[in-house]
């Protein structure tokens, strides 16, 4: 599962790209630097993690991932291949969520592709060339399913109702998240349509470094302007976050923050805000070798969680042991839970909560 950073030339996506994964895609102040879009696997920070590690004493300890893709600055006309569009849009495509970066922030020495800084007219920049390739994806299904829905097709007639409504809603300049459809329009036709606009996204407001705590005025008209899209902010001095990042002590790093009003990095809260758009959620597995935290889907079962180990053993799965996190925390040990009668065993159909620590027996 990936997340792509988009947004206009110069807004701060390399930089914060960086943030995240310390890699070193090229900043500079000029649009179309990232070329290629540059991928970073990113550990997800768990203060749970850390709590197992001093209960267990592992020889080894492994955090959950999230893969960042940092995508080039889209300009206007990018949906007719102005700039690099064509490429950029389809390396957006290739993601499962969007983290929408808005330059909330004045400095005359940076400069802004379209003259002066206005999130709001950037979202919508953005938003337009989105839409616009997305209704092109569209009017060629349609053209395709036209002819099937003439001849009486059922399924044909079902689909097209659906490109339909899409297309009238792109075409008023929604989003495909922000319109309505069933459970089974979704899965049958909207889904599978891999439309950019249908992706969750995350608006990450870039603010100077007096605004990282609180935002600034620029953020209150971001957060105005999408409270009907079921979309989260957060509020990121990006800058600042790259200046913490190369400090190589870590409690200089922490009094860095202090200063500023922090408790932790806000590229923290990004990669974990990254992680619940993807769906995800964790579960662990705890014991002398490692403790490890694993990636599965909110709303997997034990088999589909224990396939994310190996899939042998979801073929093979009989049942799961499992310990819920507050009760590993509380006892201590895995043999002081067991004692205390709070283990529990589970069979195929139990969906896995969010931090359960997971034991998993299996035959093939």
């Amino acid at each position: 599962m990936k997340a792509g950073i988009v947004g206009l030339p110069n807004v701060g996506k390399s930089t914060l790209f960086n943030c995240l994964s310390n890699a070193k895609a090229q900043s500079a102040n000029f649009p179309f630097c990232t070329i290629e879009p540059n991928i970073g696997v990113v550990n997800v920070p768990d203060p749970r993690l850390e709590k197992l590690e001093s209960l267990v004493n592992p020889e080894r300890v492994l955090p959950a991932t999230v893969e960042i893709v940092d995508i080039a600055g889209l300009v206007k006309g990018a949906s007719k291949g102005e700039g690099l569009g064509n490429q950029f849009l389809g390396n957006i495509r290739e993601t499962d969520a969007i983290l929408h970066v808005l330059r909330c922030f004045d400095n005359d020495n940076i400069v802004h592709v379209d003259g002066n800084v206005n999130p709001i007219r950037d979202k919508e920049t953005i938003d337009m060339e989105l839409q616009l390739k997305d209704l092109e994806t569209v009017d060629k299904k349609l053209e395709k399913v036209k002819r099937a829905a003439k001849t009486g097709n059922k399924e044909a007639q079902k689909e097209e109702a659906v490109l339909l409504k899409l297309k009238a809603g792109l075409e008023a300049g929604k989003s495909v998240r922000a319109l309505e459809f069933t459970e089974d329009e979704l899965e049958e036709y909207v889904n599978p349509a891999q439309l950019i606009t249908g992706k969750p996204v995350l608006y990450v407001c870039n603010v100077d470094e007096d605004s990282a705590v609180s935002g600034n005025a620029y953020v209150d008209l971001v957060k105005e302007a999408v409270k009907d899209e079921n979309a989260e902010v957060l509020v990121l001095a990006v800058g600042t976050e790259a200046d913490i990042n190369e400090l190589d002590d870590y409690e200089e790093r922490q009094m860095f923050l202090s200063d500023i009003g922090l408790d932790e990095p806000g590229s923290a809260k990004l990669i974990r805000s990254a992680y619940k758009l993807l769906n995800q959620q964790t579960y662990f597995t705890a014991g002398v070798k490692e403790v490890r935290a694993w990636t599965i889907n909110v709303g997997a079962t034990a088999p589909q969680a224990a396939g994310v180990i190996h899939t042998d053993f979801e073929k093979g799965f009989i049942r799961a042991e499992v310990i819920g996190y507050e009760d590993y925390i509380t006892y201590g040990s895995e043999a002081k839970v067991k004692e205390a009668g709070k283990m529990r065993v589970e069979g195929k159909g139990y969906t896995v909560k969010d931090g359960d620590v997971m034991h998993f027996l299996f035959n093939v």
